[in-house]
């Protein structure tokens, strides 16, 4: 923090002259006084351009009181004293070699930064010599600070894009894998980034900071609840645990499958079938455990598949690796049981 400069003969001339000038042409100086932007004076006669005139919106800006300012010299608000683009920019101004409107980042008092455009004009006397400068700043931090959230924004969209992308492409792929009949690769398709969508759609009205497990399987199952009277044949118990949006997601993607499995060969196949959906927090000394377990009852005689399709591949292993957890199917006699064993999200509060 500088401390009240000792001041030359000439800086003390120079406040003089300022003072003159307030006399001769009082309404010019009350105008920068009062008025809301920024300004300073500056001797340029000395070295370093020194200070010789700080309007009260200069003192607010900065933080420091006027004895303060007075004598400094012009660049000792610089926020990095070593930057020499900086210097030479603000050097640019005062030779006149600039179109004005520098942007330059500079320190307050208290230590905080702060970004202005600062637009910097010789005063001549009667014989055409440059003998003060007059500098007005232009506080860019809010400008600057929207700038930065809009660059955060732009970034977090393009990573989302990829990763839509990159998640529809391994849709296709695997269904392509899977069948080559025209219809099956339609409607696995259209079921798939349906519920994408849906995910999506949720994620959205949660500024896609997180989303609620019990929000995630709602959102997934209610395309099939509203089918035949199912909802009365979907039961789920757990509280709304918060997960990252990457998680919900995935968790979206994984109960569309179950449930569409279960309209094809199970618990939804029939009139009586129904889905018991829950899930718990188990404390684990590596970390806390969520246990969720999707459990299918009353529906046709359960096989076991030969060959595991898309569907089951991707609940099993696919929801694996995305939760970095473990994932089993159990073709039991009384229906299917999905056994999902993740890693419990650290903000594991309800939505």
């Amino acid at each position: 923090m500088p401390t009240i400069t000792i001041k030359s003969e000439e800086q003390k001339h120079a406040e003089a002259d300022v003072e003159r000038v307030h006399d001769d042409l009082g309404p010019f100086v009350v105008a920068a006084e009062t008025t809301r932007m920024a300004m300073v004076f500056t001797n340029a006669k000395e070295p370093d351009n020194p200070i010789i005139f700080a309007n009260d919106s200069f003192l607010s800006l900065t933080g420091y009181d006027r004895e303060e300012v007075l004598g400094q010299s012009f660049n000792f608000l610089t926020a990095h004293a070593s930057d020499a683009r900086s210097l030479a920019t603000i050097a640019s101004e005062f030779e006149g070699n600039s179109a004005g409107g520098s942007e330059i980042r500079y320190r307050r008092k208290d230590g905080s930064e702060f970004w202005a455009a600062i637009f910097i004009s010789p005063v001549r006397d009667e014989r055409g010599d440059v003998v003060q400068h007059f500098a007005s700043f232009a506080d860019l931090t809010k400008h600057r600070e929207e700038e930065a959230h809009s660059r955060r924004l732009i970034d977090e969209l393009n990573h989302r894009v990829k990763n839509t992308l990159s998640t529809v492409q391994s849709i296709v792929w695997q269904v392509l894998r899977a069948t080559s009949d025209p219809k099956a690769i339609r409607d696995a398709i259209e079921s798939r980034l349906s519920a994408l969508s849906r995910s999506h759609d949720l994620l959205t009205r949660k500024n896609w900071e997180s989303a609620g497990l019990l929000d995630v399987v709602n959102d997934a199952l209610q395309p099939f609840g509203v089918t035949g009277g199912r909802a009365q044949r979907i039961v789920i118990t757990g509280e709304n645990i918060l997960f990252p949006p990457k998680a919900a997601l995935a968790l979206g993607i994984a109960f569309n499958e179950l449930a569409t499995n279960a309209v094809k060969y199970g618990a939804f196949s029939n009139g009586a079938g129904s889905v018991l959906i829950d899930w718990k927090i188990q404390p684990a000394p590596q970390g806390s455990r969520l246990i969720l377990t999707w459990q299918e009852k009353d529906g046709p005689p359960v096989v076991t598949p030969s060959n595991k399709g898309f569907g089951s591949r991707m609940i099993e292993s696919g929801l694996a690796q995305e939760l970095e957890g473990m994932v089993h199917l159990d073709y039991l006699p009384d229906g299917v049981v999905c056994t999902i064993n993740i890693p419990a999200p650290q903000d594991a509060r309800g939505g």
